[in-house]
């Protein structure tokens, strides 16, 4: 019983036992249950996966432009179905632009319970003030731990490989028109595997009689979806 149900403890299975008609002392139950290594308190993964529904993370990534200047790019990318729910972009980000882009992002009363990002010094005092109002709870990584984000990392990761590896960026609206096209496809199209092969907005599986299988360019041709559709 103890090996089976790891949360119950010696009264537990003293009751349960006196149920089966097995009258035994707890003493005894503590005896002979097995001894567990429990953490201290939940995991990280656990908190990640406990709040799914209530957490989004932000991160920044930096893009160079044809003319060597330096783009930063914020993501805001909600956990539980891996959706970027907003992006923005600037030369120059400042703590109050990056306030107004969780704002931008959150604009109705829809706003997270958690904000989950890195220590970096551009979350200045205008940036916690603004979330402190908006009723959303930081929660801070440890110092140069990136794997502690790792939903919005991965994100980031696939944003780079799936799209801005293969392009040369001329502006920053030109930036803004590539990641909207991309973040379509990986939204309505790409699958992911921590979704059990689903896309973020989730994709019906189409049967053999749908019709035939064509192929649709998407991201200016760097990938395509595939669907059924009758002749």
């Amino acid at each position: 019983m103890s090996q089976a149900n790891s949360g119950w403890g010696a009264p537990r299975i003293v009751g349960e036992l006196e149920k089966l008609g097995i009258v035994v002392a707890e003493a005894t139950v503590r005896k002979y249950m097995r001894r567990r290594c429990r953490p201290p308190s939940p995991t990280w993964r656990a908190f990640l996966s406990n709040h799914a529904k209530d957490l989004v993370a932000v991160d920044f990534f930096v893009v160079p432009t044809v003319r060597f200047r330096v783009l930063s790019v914020l993501v805001v990318l909600a956990h539980h179905r891996r959706r970027v729910l907003h992006f923005g972009v600037t030369e120059n980000p400042t703590a109050e632009w990056t306030a107004q882009q969780i704002v931008n992002a959150f604009p109705w009363d829809d706003a997270p319970r958690y904000l989950l990002r890195d220590r970096d010094s551009i979350y200045g005092v205008h940036f916690r003030e603004r979330i402190q109002n908006m009723g959303i709870e930081e929660v801070l990584i440890a110092p140069r731990s990136p794997w502690q984000t790792p939903f919005v990392e991965r994100a980031i990761g696939s944003i780079r490989r799936d799209c801005l590896d293969h392009v040369i960026v001329l502006s920053q609206e030109h930036l803004r028109r590539i990641l909207r096209s991309y973040l379509g496809y990986y939204h309505d199209w790409r699958t992911h595997l921590s979704l059990d092969m689903d896309c973020p907005q989730p994709r019906a599986v189409q049967p053999a009689e749908a019709g035939e299988i064509i192929e649709i360019p998407e991201v200016g041709g760097l990938h395509h979806h595939y669907e059924r559709r009758a002749a």
